[in-house]
């Protein structure tokens, strides 16, 4: 599935986005924007070569009015599922934090410490360690169970946007649409110091405790908004370069729904 780009004008040098859909993303969106532009649609729909254009106008600027939720005190490691709450309650779904705690796979791995080596599960693989309390190890949880747990909610509208540019990101925000991502807890690049290398059974992965997860509510030039479960904080503003760099530090890790 690949989404690809093209910046074209419509008038008056509008800045617009082509963006290509592949056949299994067809059957799910029926229209992303009809803004100043026709919609062409190639036949033979049911072939794998064809595809469907959209014209999406990205925005020079959003700002979403997303629910804000606190992950404090009930979840100290929860950022990932309050962040999900977020974004499943600005489409209307009727769930919360806690719910979606019980709910998420967990990696039920065990932690080893053994000559200087630290053997675990992989956060992709579900959640490491203990969500509700310090007082026991643990650290959280990567994209793929998020998109799966959204999914339950969200039957064949959820797309996983990892390892995609930030301007498809864009996309979405320009419809309206949050986005979950991956971060850490200081909004910028960290240190190479401030990882340590685990042993997991899908090979080694290198870790850092300030991992972190937010909701993007917008951007606009220099800034990116986002919610933040930690301060609880609505529409947070950072600087758009650091955060973009923690982000990407991060595997540029992205979920979101497709629009109606």
């Amino acid at each position: 599935m690949k989404l690809l780009l093209i910046f074209n004008s419509l008038a008056a040098a509008a800045l617009t986005l082509i963006l290509l859909l592949g056949k299994e993303e067809l059957s799910k969106i029926r229209s992303l924007i009809v803004s100043e532009a026709p919609k062409e649609v190639f036949q033979n729909p049911g072939e794998v070569q064809e595809y469907k254009n959209e014209i999406v106008k990205i925005k020079d600027r959003v700002l979403l009015n997303a629910p804000v939720v606190k992950q404090f005190p009930e979840l100290p490691r929860g950022c990932e599922v309050t962040s999900l709450a977020m974004l499943l309650q600005y489409k209307g779904i009727d769930t919360n934090k806690m719910t979606l705690a019980e709910e998420i796979k967990k990696n039920t791995i065990p932690l080893k410490k053994e000559g200087g080596n630290i053997f675990w599960g992989h956060p992709n693989d579900g959640f490491i360690g203990d969500m509700y309390s310090y007082d026991n190890p643990g650290l959280g949880v990567y994209h793929k169970p998020i998109k799966e747990l959204a999914e339950k909610y969200l039957p064949g509208q959820v797309i996983d946007l990892t390892g995609k540019e930030f301007s498809e990101l864009m996309i979405f925000l320009s419809l309206d649409i949050p986005v979950w991502i991956i971060t850490n807890t200081t909004y910028r690049e960290l240190p190479e110091s401030a990882f340590e290398k685990w042993n997991t059974p899908d090979g080694d992965i290198d870790i850092t405790y300030k991992e972190h997860s937010v909701l993007i509510t917008g951007y606009d030039e220099k800034s990116i908004y986002f919610n933040d479960p930690i301060t609880g904080i609505k529409n947070k503003v950072m600087n758009k370069e650091d955060f973009l760099r923690a982000w990407r530090q991060m595997g540029s890790q992205a979920v979101t729904y497709l629009p109606e």
